[in-house]
């Protein structure tokens, strides 16, 4: 299990914003979620390049810092639903507006990305 070396800094709103949104996928899981992919099989068949475990991962820590709940059916085999909590709600107007943001800025930003990634691998060889 991972163990934290160093303390989170909780003093500044971009640090807690950075607490509860870091990881690869649960912006978009999010999105998702609010989008109307409740079951995690929908939300694999969008985010293909995420593993289940990956996925189950940041699914629970969305879960554990109250962003969306998780419903588990009483049927066979089981059935689980995510759904937005009311406070999972209100991060959906900023996620918006960011990706409004990329996508006025998709040129710049992808130019740069791979740039940086041609950086890296140039510096690997």
């Amino acid at each position: 299990m991972y163990e934290r070396k160093i303390p989170p800094n909780l003093n500044c709103g971009l640090d807690l914003i950075g607490e509860v949104l870091y990881g690869k996928w649960k912006i978009r899981l999010l999105w998702f979620i609010n989008e109307g992919f409740l079951r995690p099989s929908e939300l694999q068949r969008k985010i293909p390049d995420a593993s289940r475990r990956v996925l189950n991962i940041q699914l629970n820590e969305l879960e554990e810092h109250q962003l969306i709940t998780k419903k588990i059916y009483a049927v066979v085999p089981p059935k689980v639903e995510y759904s937005l909590t009311d406070f999972g709600k209100t991060l959906i107007p900023v996620i918006s507006v960011l990706g409004q943001w990329g996508d006025e800025n998709d040129e710049r930003l992808r130019t740069v990305i791979l740039n940086r990634l041609e950086n890296i691998s140039g510096e690997k060889s």
